[in-house]
C-alpha cells in the first residue's frame, strides 16, 4: 500500500478518515531538508495554497497514511491533483520506526503570497489533532497571514 505523507488539513485522523475511509493512520514524523510555505494567491479561494518545499535547515511536520488505491483516487479529488493544481512528489520521512519513503502533494505554481488567518486556523488545529510539538503548532498560529494575524 503506498504511503501518503499529509502536511495541511490532512494531517487531522477525522478529516483524512472521512475523506479516505479504507487509509489508515500509521504514524507520524518529519520531512527533514523540507519547509512549510505557501504559494499560487490567485489560484485559492483564501489566499495563499499550503505546499512544500526542498529547504537544508528546515522540517515539516506530517502524518503518514496506508492509502488504498480507492483512497488514491478520492484524495486526488480532494486535493486538486486532478486538475494539475498539485503534483505528487515522492519525500523521504523520518519517524520513530526509521525513514518511509512517501509521497506528498506539492503545489504546481509560484511560491509567495499570504494565507488567510481561517486556513491557517485549520492547519494549525489539524496538526494540533495529529499531535505535532506544541512549538510547531504555534508557529503555525502566530504565522503572518493577509489579515495580519490570528
Amino acid at each position: 500500500m503506498p504511503l501518503y505523507a499529509a502536511y495541511g488539513s490532512n494531517l487531522d485522523p477525522s478529516r483524512m478518515s472521512a475523506r479516505c475511509p479504507h487509509s489508515p493512520l500509521r504514524s507520524t514524523g518529519w520531512l527533514v531538508g523540507w519547509r512549510l510555505t505557501f504559494g499560487g494567491e490567485e489560484l485559492g479561494w483564501d489566499g495563499a495554497l499550503a505546499t512544500i518545499v526542498q529547504d537544508h535547515f528546515e522540517q515539516v511536520f506530517v502524518a503518514l497514511y496506508d492509502v488504498t488505491d480507492e483512497d488514491v483516487s478520492l484524495l486526488d479529488s480532494w486535493e486538486s491533483a486532478d486538475t494539475g493544481l498539485y503534483r505528487k512528489t515522492m519525500v523521504r520521512v523520518s519517524t520513530m520506526q526509521g525513514e518511509q519513503v512517501a509521497w506528498a502533494y506539492v503545489l504546481d505554481a509560484f511560491e509567495g503570497g499570504l494565507p488567510s488567518a481561517s486556513y491557517l486556523g485549520v492547519l494549525a488545529d489539524a496538526a494540533e489533532a495529529a499531535d505535532a510539538p506544541i512549538d510547531y503548532v504555534r508557529a503555525l498560529r502566530t504565522r503572518a497571514c493577509r489579515s495580519g494575524g490570528i
